[in-house]
């Protein structure tokens, strides 16, 4: 048991790792003789701190298009404008870009040039989120492990679009305009270092095709699927936490061992039209089931191993994991039947 937990946080850990990996370096102290060469070779527009040399920020200056980026720059803020282009001319001399934050501007696809961003050869982060894109950015460059593209009008992702980012770790593309139609089962192919996909927030009825069989973190919530194909899930052996808040799932529309997957710790099915708790496996620990339409709970029936194996207090083997339940929104009563507490011993929340 403490395995597993140690387990489940050191997932967490090395996800979030990868998610806010520290932008700041280690720098030797600047001379201050140096200062002046840093100033004059800052954009105007710009601000260069001496203590941090390889940031550029540009962010929140109303800018219509990007200046000149200097040869020294890794980290480039440009959020908060309102630029509309990509262009060449701005990235000559920018050849050790590692991070480029481009949220909350108006770039369109017809605005970034074609083969600007693949040129950027170290890039690893890049950011265009609340921009107005319809479709993808292709060709990318091919070192990226996050690219975020959340809340812009993307309808359409280009066919190898993704086919060379073996090093992307995640992708965001929540609250776009995807239809299911948008995601062939090619559409992720090369994706195989992926951890987190975030497709949340679009337009899909079902759920999407050959999902990357590394990832661990699938978020689809607040789409309009009503079914989980049978053994959808054994394609994705490693996914750890699963988002299905605010779908159209009902009981008919999971299979029978649908959810019984040994890999999911973290359940969200909340915001659906189940009347019934789904099968689980032992090793969930956090289920979320609020506002369905569930009337009763039988710890009988929906613990994943036999009550008198849950009885037993001497038996330390695969009792069921569950920390967290909540069951507030539905038409259960209280008080939690005594055999749900039985089965699930490890239960320190209950919401309901």
């Amino acid at each position: 048991m403490t395995l597993t937990v140690c387990t489940s946080l050191l997932i967490l850990f090395l996800v979030n790792s990868s998610w806010t990996r520290t932008v700041r370096q280690v720098y030797d102290e600047l001379d201050p003789e140096h200062w002046s060469h840093y100033t004059s070779e800052c954009p105007r527009e710009c601000f260069c701190p001496p203590s941090f040399p390889n940031a550029l920020y540009c962010d929140n200056k109303g800018l219509k298009e990007i200046p000149a980026i200097p040869a020294r720059i890794w980290y480039l803020y440009l959020q908060n404008n309102l630029i509309e282009t990509i262009s060449k001319k701005s990235f000559v001399n920018a050849t050790h870009l590692r991070w480029i934050n481009l949220n909350k501007n108006k770039i369109t696809n017809s605005g970034i040039e074609s083969g600007v961003l693949s040129k950027l050869k170290r890039l690893l982060y890049l950011f265009l989120e609340d921009n107005e894109l319809e479709e993808v950015p292709a060709p990318l460059p091919v070192g990226l492990e996050q690219l975020r593209l959340a809340r812009n009008r993307i309808s359409r992702i280009p066919a190898g679009a993704f086919s060379n980012l073996e090093n992307l770790t995640m992708l965001d593309l929540h609250q776009n305009s995807l239809l299911d139609s948008a995601l062939q089962s090619d559409t992720f192919q090369g994706l195989n270092n992926l951890m987190q996909l975030n497709i949340a927030k679009n337009s899909l009825k079902k759920m999407p095709l050959s999902i990357p069989a590394n990832t661990l973190q699938l978020f689809l919530d607040n789409n309009s699927i009503e079914v989980i194909p049978e053994n959808y899930f054994s394609a994705i052996p490693k996914v750890t936490f699963l988002r299905l808040n605010y779908n159209k799932l009902s009981d008919d529309g999971i299979p029978p061992n649908g959810f019984n997957v040994s890999s999911i710790l973290d359940l969200q099915l909340s915001h659906n039209q189940l009347t019934k708790i789904p099968p689980i496996n032992a090793h969930l620990e956090h289920l979320h089931l609020d506002h369905n339409r569930i009337k009763s709970v039988n710890g009988t029936q929906i613990c994943p191993v036999s009550i008198a194996i849950a009885e037993d207090h001497g038996f330390c083997g695969n009792i069921p994991r569950l920390r967290y339940l909540r069951l507030d929104g539905n038409e259960i009563q209280p008080p939690i039947p005594l055999d749900v507490m039985i089965c699930f011993r490890l239960l320190q929340a209950v919401v309901i």
